[in-house]
């Protein structure tokens, strides 16, 4: 069983990514369950211009969107609902309707690189309130900004054990070494392999046991076949995490990586 934990729709900046896309590359590449957010939750551009407020939508809109896109598919889409951080966190209303359809709701998804928002900022403390009590992990996008930084993430983990979070990327653009140092100090923290070498992968495995990492990819962030190849038609990261990681490990250790441990974390009974 393969469980993607890092999935994406919506339309937005040069993001162009659909349900349909998604379904499409489960059904070639094996992918048996995916979790998704909506990149339209994203408040500031690549470069940390703020997106046009013509273009962005209400928090709960968007909630309703990613709801509606899980319901077409229940039995092999899940939605980790992206929380705009920069505009104000999420209202009663947006409770009720997370209350509302916990059964497609998987956790809840940051996004510190497009909101210019720390994960350990004192605002975010009514959001961990909410996920320790509906018992929801928090994945978050690390990387790319000082906000993002993994050591952030970190910082809220451990002022929070419990609740799971998942350092997506592992510092998205560097050799993740410092990720990988802060994986293992703390029990309720894990890492995520979107976009993250193979050997980075192994090396996390080695030292702390297969439990602490999770398979994601982003897709379909470079078109359906993104598990295939990247935009300029080279091999995927990801055909590796299919074929020669799956030599290097033991059978457990890999039905761990690729499923289990997304089982455990998420909740998914799938």
């Amino acid at each position: 069983m393969i469980i993607d934990t890092h999935a994406h729709i919506g339309h937005l900046l040069d993001f162009h990514m659909t349900v349909e896309q998604i379904l499409y590359a489960m059904e070639r590449y094996g992918v048996d369950f995916t979790l998704f957010s909506s990149i339209e939750g994203a408040e500031f551009d690549h470069a940390g211009n703020p997106v046009p407020t013509a273009l962005q939508k209400p928090q709960n809109t968007l909630l309703r969107e990613e709801i509606a896109a899980a319901r077409t598919a229940p039995d092999k889409l899940g939605v980790t609902p992206w929380i705009k951080l920069h505009s104000g966190l999420p209202d009663a209303a947006f409770v009720s309707l997370l209350k509302e359809n916990r059964d497609v709701i998987y956790g809840l998804k940051l996004h510190p690189f497009h909101a210019r928002t720390a994960p350990d900022a004192d605002c975010l403390e009514p959001l961990y309130r909410l996920a320790a009590e509906l018992d929801l992990p928090v994945v978050s996008h690390t990387g790319g900004c000082a906000e993002a930084m993994s050591v952030h993430l970190y910082n809220a983990a451990k002022r929070h054990p419990e609740i799971n979070f998942v350092m997506v990327h592992m510092d998205l653009g560097t050799d993740n070494r410092a990720a990988l140092d802060l994986l293992g100090k703390l029990p309720n923290l894990y890492g995520d392999t979107t976009w993250v070498p193979v050997s980075t992968t192994a090396e996390a495995i080695r030292r702390y046991g297969s439990e602490k990492m999770v398979f994601g990819t982003d897709n379909p962030i470079d078109g359906p076949d993104t598990l295939l190849h990247n935009r300029t038609g080279e091999r995927s990261l990801y055909q590796q995490y299919f074929h020669e990681l799956k030599n290097l490990l033991t059978t457990a250790d890999y039905e761990n990586l690729m499923a289990n441990n997304a089982r455990r974390i998420f909740r998914i009974m799938k």
